[in-house]
């Protein structure tokens, strides 16, 4: 058999991931915060980059549009790339693919809606003459990563994803994480926090609860002698001579003595081992955490209710970098330009600040795009409160405005909308559904997870409602759930069994069996 040599052309499916598509895709995902780091960093390498004026900041893009016919046609179809669905293969040529007690004794420590129309925002073209690009592999350094300082936010945060489960409750979690002070005390009002979030008092009183048991011990109190009492349960010492010691701790910090043992009811050992106990404890727990100084939180999209009724979103111009392409020096250095080698750099250079200008306008088109959808979806939790959470997940959005998954996902993580009931991350729009047993609109886990938690509430003094009767009686309104799912969402809203219940109920003298 005869080998011979052949050359031969095959037509195939494939992605191609280009350079300028990888940093797109990063660009997608930087945080506002990354976003303008990077930039800075793309001023310093590109000459061809400057920084735009506020004048021309809201100009039409003219010197992005200046390039050539050849040079436009080279770039066809970069800025929409985040418009096509990223798994599409693209046809190639095989072969052709480039691969190149500091004190002791401190003062006290401080019905669902149809979807609305919406307004597209007027100064959304400002956006074309803008640009960045997103990080290299290059830029992180993995001991920074080690060395970077866990804020306290961020470990209340990490800690409240593993505790709590439905996004309704994240929503409440996460705003009240957000009013802790460095010294890991509660600053907010309660009331005013329910009356914003459009949450029963009782849902932020037990959120708070559960956030009052992360760690460190004593963080999320609302005032010192809360902050001791915590970490005193958790040392299990919180008997009633104890509880008394540290609702006086004004006697305590006069050193009366003499009044303490007579409200503790104790002797003097026991009341000095009380207060060598007391003076053990961390009456400041977040400054564990040291003094980091806090980032606010600066929102990428404002959602602000429309004089019809509806809901205007907005892109925030203050956190989008402004940088123009600078054609004029671009004409000028090209002139004096005799090598292959600096041909080559300045071609580079405009080709890479054309696609970063490009890939942040279209970075910032999807935001807001994405956003729109959301608050389109969801408008009845912005009309009525976290209880009208209605059902959502990526597919959803991302079918509306004909996108891919992936790109929603990317979205969604680090952008943050600014809000009248507060400042939420998008991705916390996002809640599983629960079918509706009469076929009808499915419910969001949330409120079937509310319902849950009404029905108990409700139950009579005699008698407890089982994960049984609980289904039938959400079956009977409208809502089909399985048993297991009752019991996974009470567990989650750390609600006692309907045996638990009722002994607790028996031993409170309240007349269960």
């Amino acid at each position: 058999m005869a080998l011979t040599h052949k050359l031969e052309f095959r037509q195939s499916q494939a992605l191609v991931m280009t350079p300028q598509l990888m940093q797109a895709i990063k660009l997608l995902q930087l945080s506002n915060l990354d976003l303008a780091a990077y930039v800075e960093e793309e001023l310093e390498r590109n000459p061809l980059l400057e920084r735009a004026s506020e004048g021309e900041a809201g100009a039409e893009p003219g010197p992005v549009a200046a390039e050539s016919e050849s040079e436009a046609e080279g770039e066809e179809g970069a800025a929409d790339w985040m418009d096509r669905d990223l798994g599409t293969s693209r046809t190639v040529i095989e072969g052709e693919l480039d691969t190149s007690l500091e004190n002791v004794f401190p003062e006290d420590a401080s019905q669902e809606s149809q979807p609305q129309a919406l307004e597209a925002p007027p100064a959304y073209s400002e956006w074309a003459s803008v640009g960045s690009g997103g990080r290299d592999n290059d830029d992180y350094n993995l001991e920074a990563f080690v060395s970077a300082e866990t804020t306290l936010t961020d470990h209340l945060a990490e800690q409240m994803m593993m505790a709590i489960a439905d996004p309704a409750r994240r929503m409440i979690g996460q705003f009240l994480i957000d009013l802790i002070d460095e010294a890991g005390y509660l600053t907010g009002d309660l009331s005013s926090v329910a009356e914003k979030l459009g949450a029963p008092l009782t849902e932020v009183e037990s959120t708070l609860a559960i956030l009052q048991g992360f760690d460190p011990p004593g963080v999320c109190a609302r005032n010192l002698t809360e902050c001791l009492a915590i970490q005193l349960k958790e040392r299990d010492r919180f008997d009633p001579a104890m509880v008394a010691l540290v609702q006086h701790l004004d006697l305590l910090a006069k050193r009366d003595l003499t009044a303490l043992r007579k409200i503790c009811g104790v002797d003097d050992e026991d009341l000095t081992d009380m207060i060598a106990e007391i003076r053990h404890l961390n009456p400041k727990p977040g400054l564990a955490f040291g003094s980091t100084t806090v980032q606010a939180i600066v929102p990428d999209v404002f959602v602000r209710q429309g004089p019809d009724g509806g809901w205007l979103v907005e892109l925030n111009s203050d956190t989008l970098p402004k940088v123009l392409l600078n054609q004029s020096y671009h004409a000028k250095v090209s002139k004096t330009a005799a090598s292959v080698t600096d041909k080559s750099y300045l071609a580079n250079c405009l080709q890479t600040a054309t696609w970063l200008i490009r890939a942040l306008d279209q970075r910032a088109r999807t935001i807001l795009k994405v956003s729109t959808e959301i608050v389109k979806q969801q408008d009845a939790f912005f009309a009525h409160g976290v209880q009208h959470l209605r059902p959502l997940n990526l597919k959803a959005v991302a079918d509306a405005i004909s996108m891919h998954e992936s790109t929603v996902s990317r979205v969604t993580a680090n952008k943050y909308m600014a809000t009248s009931r507060g400042i939420f991350e998008l991705k916390y729009f996002f809640t599983s559904a629960i079918a509706a047993s009469d076929g009808g609109e499915a419910h969001s886990a949330e409120a079937v997870r509310h319902r849950i938690k009404q029905l108990i509430d409700a139950e009579p003094g005699e008698g407890v409602l089982s994960d049984d009767t609980i289904v039938e009686k959400l079956r009977e309104s409208g809502i089909e759930i399985a048993r297991r799912t009752v019991a996974k969402y009470r567990e989650a809203m750390r609600i006692p069994s309907s045996l638990q219940r009722r002994r607790e109920k028996a031993a409170a003298g309240g007349g269960g069996r």
